[in-house]
């Protein structure tokens, strides 16, 4: 039977260990832990009980402890509050292997798909309600219940991730423990830590508890909300779901990061910068080799200057999907070899850094062209002076949480519940920008008025001198529902990108239909005037990512060409003489985007963006020169 047990235990570690160990689970209960989830043991019940906390009349006497014990609930004013007490009467012991724990969920959910779970599943709304203090009668769910949880439940929701999978199934898990393990109170000092776990035999995640010290009967357990945050500003602003405070003293002004903020950013991402060559001469007649992994490249590139080889040794220009890191030994080695990318281009497309840059254009509080971005993991105290400041002078704020690096909307959420966005934190990195309240619509015979973004193709041949073009060519895509600042969550009313949703209707208008379309709905903005001002928009973008010498910028490295996707919406805005004006907004830029549009319905596309990249040559190629 030992042998079985070490067997067990083995197997247990080889596909756990890595998580346990992330999440500082003390090896001594590992054993315990594995024997546990085996079985399905859920022995908290044996050495824990939930006891009903009095609320307490603000006449009577109040001494300092029973004031502490009420600052420990998570939701004051909230129904009746609780709390886990040690209820073995020989306490609990911390060297004791067997006092770890496991803590069933209550409810496992994806943050777009809630509303709907509460509606439809058996039950749920009524154990939520329950769980959360909030009245709820009768057996039929009802929007405002659900509403009122939808709102509730970031003081209650924990996260993870899973590591493997498609990038759907990466996206952040929330769930909330059952009724024992969601009324463990938040306590500066805990006595007990948590950390969820995805048991991988029955994919399914459960949360592991266990002590920090011993106990006694009667002491209480506790566990710290904003663990492994130690610097005091940020532990205020990642506790006010639980403790309200105002951040107002803090100035929500966010200036450029300092330099090495950029040099860590080179260094995480592991890019070797090159050495100074010189601009590369090759022959007018010169066919040159191309070596790529992208098909829509392979099947539309038709140029008699251009033809493929499988030998990347032999290329004159590397064409790659993915990201190249190298750029050292590129330029030491092969310094003629073009290459469809530019170092340190992630400041251009990585969320993040696309904000910090752009505060060369516009100070402290970003260019017009960009939205009021925060980037959650550096500038949360920021972000919180400006909601605060915005909700007490009656401003709009609904703001739309993004993650840096993940692109067709995903894991992305419109809200104006300042604890939801406080939470999305702790799943993946994010920025949060301010969610364009009064977009121009564009009015759809088949629907009505309705949110639009377009997309522009740019093409960058190089950085120092700048030279930027787009392609003629734009694309558009449209909602599928009449916009209103409400139903936060109903994607096709709020989110454009429906060739990834799942039963969408994909509205398709090609730009010389939109155009004139456009110019009948909105006589007094022509398009010709509405993308010079787009234009100007992104010659500042390109202006201020080239300035500086990298990592700072852009590098100017003269074999690096490249073409970029840029997403932009247009807003209703005053100029400052008082005029109504579109103002464009940039949403993102996108590395490598997807072509098979543009090669579907303009066959000669990548033969007029090699032509203009790596030819020099723009004559009869449907690109405008930009800068």
């Amino acid at each position: 039977m030992a042998g079985e047990g070490e067997e067990a235990l083995a197997a247990f570690v080889a596909l756990h260990g890595a998580a346990l160990r992330a999440s500082r689970v003390p090896t001594q209960y590992w054993e315990s832990l594995s024997r546990k989830l085996r079985g399905e043991i859920f022995d908290a019940g044996d050495y824990f009980g939930i006891m009903q906390v009095e609320e307490v009349d603000e006449e009577e006497e109040v001494d300092e402890e029973m004031e502490e014990e009420f600052k420990k609930k998570p939701n004051p004013g909230n129904g009746p509050c609780f709390k886990v007490i040690v209820t073995n009467e020989n306490g609990l012991q911390a060297s004791n292997p067997n006092s770890v724990f496991l803590v069933d969920h209550a409810w496992t959910f994806r943050v777009e798909h809630a509303r709907h779970q509460l509606r439809h599943v058996p039950g749920l709304l009524h154990r939520m309600a329950n769980l959360m203090g909030i009245p709820f009668h009768g057996e039929i769910p009802d929007e405002g219940s659900i509403e009122h949880v939808l709102q509730e439940m970031w003081k209650y929701s924990q996260t993870y991730q899973l590591s493997q999978g498609t990038a759907e199934e990466k996206v952040p898990v929330w769930y909330i423990m059952d009724e024992f393990g969601s009324r463990i109170q938040h306590s500066d000092e805990p006595s007990f830590a948590a950390a969820p776990l995805f048991y991988m035999p029955q994919q399914i995640a459960y949360t592991v508890l266990w002590p920090l010290r011993d106990l006694e009967t009667g002491d209480e357990v506790t566990r710290d909300y904003a663990h492994g945050e130690t610097d005091r500003l940020i532990r205020k602003c990642v506790l006010l779901p639980w403790v309200p405070a105002e951040v107002l003293d803090v100035s929500s002004s966010t200036p450029e990061p300092p330099d090495e903020h950029y040099q860590a950013i080179l260094a995480e991402n592991k890019e070797k910068l090159p050495v100074a060559i010189n601009p590369p001469v090759y022959a007018k007649d010169k066919i040159f080799k191309v070596f790529t992994d992208i098909p829509q490249v392979l099947n539309n590139l038709t140029h008699p200057r251009f033809v493929f080889t499988d030998n990347e040794g032999e290329a004159d220009i590397l064409y790659n999907f993915s990201h190249f890191k190298d750029y050292r030994k590129l330029s030491e080695e092969r310094p003629e070899v073009m290459v469809n990318q530019f170092p340190c281009e992630n400041l251009l497309t990585v969320k993040d850094c696309l904000a910090s840059i752009a505060r060369r254009a516009g100070g402290p509080d970003g260019p017009r062209w960009l939205p009021r971005t925060f980037n959650l993991e550096t500038e949360l105290p920021q972000f919180i002076s400006c909601f605060q400041q915005r909700d007490r002078r009656g401003e709009d704020n609904h703001w739309i949480c993004k993650p840096w690096n993940l692109a067709r909307s995903l894991d992305t959420h419109i809200t104006n519940n300042l604890n939801s966005i406080i939470r999305h934190r702790e799943s993946s990195p994010k920025v949060v920008c301010k969610y364009i309240e009064e977009p121009v619509l564009f009015e759809r015979e088949d629907v009505g008025l309705v949110k639009f973004d377009v997309r522009y193709v740019v093409l960058l041949r190089s950085a120092q001198p700048l030279r930027l073009y787009s392609y003629d060519v734009f694309w558009l895509r449209f909602s599928n529902r009449v916009f209103s600042l409400d139903d936060l969550d109903d994607y096709e009313k709020h989110f454009t990108v429906m060739n990834y949703a799942p039963g969408a209707t994909l509205k398709q208008v090609h730009c010389e239909d939109f155009i004139p379309l456009f110019e009948k709905q909105y006589p007094e903005y022509p398009w010709t005037t509405v993308q010079a001002s787009i234009f100007k928009a992104f010659a500042e973008l390109f202006q201020v990512a080239t300035s500086k010498p990298a990592p700072l910028g852009i590098c100017d490295y003269p074999s690096s060409r490249a073409i970029y996707a840029i997403d932009l919406m247009l807003k209703w805005d005053t100029s400052r003489d008082g005029k109504r004006i579109m103002q464009p907004q940039i949403l993102e830029v996108n590395f490598n985007p997807d072509c098979d549009r543009a090669c579907k319905y303009h066959p000669t596309f990548f033969n007029d963006v090699f032509s203009t990249l790596f030819l020099d040559e723009t004559d009869n190629c449907h690109v405008t020169h930009i800068v």
